[in-house]
């Protein structure tokens, strides 16, 4: 066997593995819930129920946006008032109403109904978001305002062409850990709808 395809044969595998690997980390997460109503390729439209988010704020700073990553994570690895640990879930929200960037994380299902500890830093609150309809938009790639912009069109594109107006601003939902590649990343894009 020739060098180059001894190096394919050998490359195959461990890409695969790799590609396995990746989804099989998103896969070990509990996601919010919610319900399809319509599906069409990559456009979906949703029912969420009301969700118990650990929220902070976020900055313009640098790719850490701002520590508010660590602030949350911190939050859910024993940085509360009950030092309890909470399980990671997907996605991690991110939204930007003009006044505020923020970043939240779902509490687990199983914390709802005042079960979720108080942060002991102030910068992290907990919060109940408000049930609805949304329309989402899933897509891949890195996280840069570049490729947001795009699949934020894309949604409102469709949304204009199906008849559906947006109440609210964007939701971005990133549903893999940093080191997954850009390629291989479950990202999404969601607008609250009328009912």
């Amino acid at each position: 066997m020739k060098a180059p395809l001894k190096f394919l044969f050998f490359l195959s595998p461990l890409c695969l593995f790799f590609v396995i690997g990746c989804g099989a980390t998103r896969a070990g997460y509990a996601t919010a819930p919610y319900k399809v109503v319509r599906a069409e390729g990559k456009f979906e439209v949703r029912e969420y129920p009301a969700l118990v988010l650990a929220e902070t704020g976020m900055g313009n700073a640098g790719d850490d946006d701002n520590g508010s990553f660590g602030r949350l994570f911190r939050f859910i690895s024993g940085g509360n008032t009950t030092k309890s640990k909470i399980a990671m879930t997907t996605p991690v929200f991110m939204s930007d109403d003009d006044q505020k960037k923020t970043m939240a994380f779902v509490m687990p299902s199983e914390m709802e109904g005042g079960g979720v500890p108080n942060p002991t830093d102030p910068a992290v609150r907990i919060r109940e978001s408000k049930a609805g309809r949304f329309a989402a938009y899933r897509f891949s790639g890195g996280r840069n305002d570049a490729s947001e912009g795009r699949a934020l069109g894309e949604l409102r594109e469709w949304m204009g062409r199906e008849g559906y107006a947006s109440i609210d601003g964007p939701v971005f939902g990133f549903f893999d850990p940093p080191w997954t590649p850009a390629f291989l990343r479950r990202n999404e894009v969601m607008l609250r709808v009328n009912p």
